[in-house]
């Protein structure tokens, strides 16, 4: 028997009974659908600055520093929504999280809508950011542990899809909105006001919604998670897999070790450290520097305003593209075989992007065109090969009982970075232009590649409690060199 296929069992080693089609398949697709409109959320709201921001200045009298701050408060917002969501999760349970947060989304829309000033618009986009970071944090972790093992990749991974697909949504709604009414004032508003709709269909959505059976496990409510199994899986297989997490939550609740207090074991800081990296790692690519400020970048490029805000639903429809393609792959390729692929993809664009800048100087008409080629290229690898990926790894690779605190504060680092990104990135334009902006991601990219290749390690085709022991022991990360040995 191989390596892999010992490793499909449960946490006990015991196999357990196959998947099996029925109405519970039909209702854990529906679960998914709801809570992954905190997805689509969290990608119309960090994407729709990116049209809105021209006109929101001259209406707000905004400067270059308060327009990166405007842009940026969001993003600080949701590294303090990411930790904050987190620990709220692990507490007081996945599904009321993401009521609270659809409320904090309808909140922070309202007053972005209706900000008669600088001040109230950042304090406005500080609210929606918690709830674009608690979403972040929580609804990965709510469809990862509602998933079987064996669609876990796809089933997590539809919520960087809906991300990606909230980003093109606002990217064709900027568009529309700013070609037909663009000379009226006030245009960024109806833009903004769009979000008040996904955050009144998450929250009457996920009032039906069951809680996460892992959640309730971890609190000693057995009934209760064993009805919710049975809505979502075969009684046997329900069952079974109650049986597989009832045992690792006995053994956890008797190490006690919780949040900061399971620090103090090496396997469970490294896994965090892990986890930590790859949100960085991910964000230092400059992928929302091109969602946030695509349209001054293709400016940059030589189209005029109008048409770059068009041109810029190019990416946006890539993302989509390659984000229906990464759900696939998370069942064919192994975790750490598409990161490095995806690096690698990413890293090379970069530097095609900065030469494509020198070789094509400001005025060659062909240079907005090679350099928009180049944008869609990279969002396209991004996406295919890096972003759900990330976001499965970040859902799977932490124990149950310190699972939202680990992932609250790897994805809070990933928002700092994000957010650093946001506020420095036009400066960084101004200083150093395209060329010196994109070499920069393509030295961080090769830095990112040496990290995953030394330290990611494999989690595909595994149930959450068989990682979890193997990251408490630390086997986990001896599984890919044991299968490189093999292959040489």
């Amino acid at each position: 028997m191989s390596a892999t296929q010992t490793q499909r069992g449960g946490a006990n080693g015991v196999s357990l009974p196959p998947l099996t089609n029925g109405p519970h398949r039909k209702r854990l697709g529906l679960v998914a659908l709801v809570a992954t409109f905190g997805g689509l959320l969290f990608g119309y709201d960090t994407g729709v600055i990116n049209g809105a921001l021209r006109p929101m200045t001259a209406d707000l009298g905004l400067t270059p520093l308060t327009e990166g701050i405007v842009t940026s408060s969001l993003l600080f917002g949701a590294a303090a929504g990411a930790v904050g969501g987190g620990r709220l999760s692990d507490g007081w349970g996945r599904r009321k999280t993401i009521i609270l947060l659809a409320v904090l989304f309808f909140a922070g829309t309202v007053a972005c809508v209706f900000a008669p000033s600088f001040e109230v618009m950042v304090l406005g986009r500080v609210i929606l950011g918690l709830a674009v970071g608690g979403a972040s944090t929580v609804v990965p972790v709510f469809l990862a542990e509602l998933a079987p093992y064996e669609i876990r990749g796809s089933l997590a991974g539809r919520n960087e899809l809906m991300i990606v697909i909230g980003q093109l949504a606002a990217f064709v709604v900027n568009a529309i909105i700013g070609n037909v009414w663009g000379e009226f004032g006030g245009v960024w508003r109806i833009m903004l006001a769009i979000a008040a709709l996904p955050a009144i269909a998450l929250f009457f959505g996920m009032l039906r919604m069951p809680e996460s059976p892992r959640w309730l496990i971890s609190k000693g409510r057995w009934e209760e998670a064993l009805v919710v199994l049975k809505t979502i899986r075969s009684e046997e297989r329900a069952e079974a897999e109650m049986a597989d997490v009832k045992h690792l939550a006995d053994e956890e609740r008797a190490s006690k070790a919780t949040s900061w207090g399971a620090l103090k074991d090496k396997w469970i800081l490294r896994i965090i450290l892990v986890g930590i990296g790859l949100g960085v790692a991910q964000q230092l690519t400059g992928i929302n520097s091109i969602m946030y400020y695509g349209q001054s970048v293709l400016v940059e490029a030589g189209f005029d305003s109008n048409a770059a805000l068009i041109a810029n639903i190019a990416p946006g429809v890539i993302a989509v593209v390659g984000g229906v393609i990464a759900l696939t792959l998370m069942q064919r390729v192994n975790r750490r075989t598409t990161l490095l692929l995806g690096f690698t993809l990413t890293t090379v664009c970069h530097f095609l992007i900065g030469i494509a800048s020198i070789v094509l100087p400001v005025g060659n008409a062909a240079r907005p065109f090679v350099i928009l080629f180049l944008v869609v290229a990279f969002v396209g690898s991004m996406q295919t090969f890096l972003n759900i990926a990330v976001w499965v790894m970040l859902s799977e690779i932490f124990p149950l009982h310190v699972r939202g605190f680990a992932i609250g504060l790897s994805v809070f680092c990933l928002w700092i970075a994000n957010a650093l990104l946001g506020l420095f990135f036009p400066t960084l334009v101004a200083g150093v232009g395209i060329t010196g902006t994109f070499f920069l991601f393509g030295i961080v990219g090769i830095l990112a590649l040496i990290f995953i290749y030394t330290q990611v390690p494999e989690t595909r085709g595994r149930t959450l409690e068989a990682l979890e022991e193997d990251v408490t022991t630390g086997a986990i990360y001896l599984v890919h060199k044991k299968e490189s040995a093999g292959v040489s």
